[in-house]
């Protein structure tokens, strides 16, 4: 699959507010950083440096739960991406 491993039974769907991307994660927390437009921190600061701040844009939209409805997301998500086949559907 695109977004998760084969045989995922459950994944966060999250929407990022800053580019508008949508995405599937492992990850399933309230808020997490974009994969496309965020950065992760770097914690490794200096005794004159501000401690880094972690922008969580991308909302969790929904769980889905089930290894064909992951597979069936994951494929319609990716559609637009890789421009794959629509024999699925």
């Amino acid at each position: 699959m695109y977004y998760v491993p084969d045989g995922t039974m459950m994944c966060g769907f999250y929407e990022c507010e800053d580019c508008d991307n949508r995405f599937l994660s492992l990850q399933i927390a309230p808020r997490l950083i974009c994969p496309y437009c965020g950065e992760a921190p770097d914690m490794e600061v200096g005794p004159d440096d501000e401690m880094p701040v972690a922008h969580e844009a991308a909302k969790l939209l929904d769980v889905i739960e089930g290894e064909e409805e992951v597979e069936k997301m994951d494929a319609l998500l990716s559609l637009a991406i890789t421009g794959g086949d629509y024999d699925w559907l």
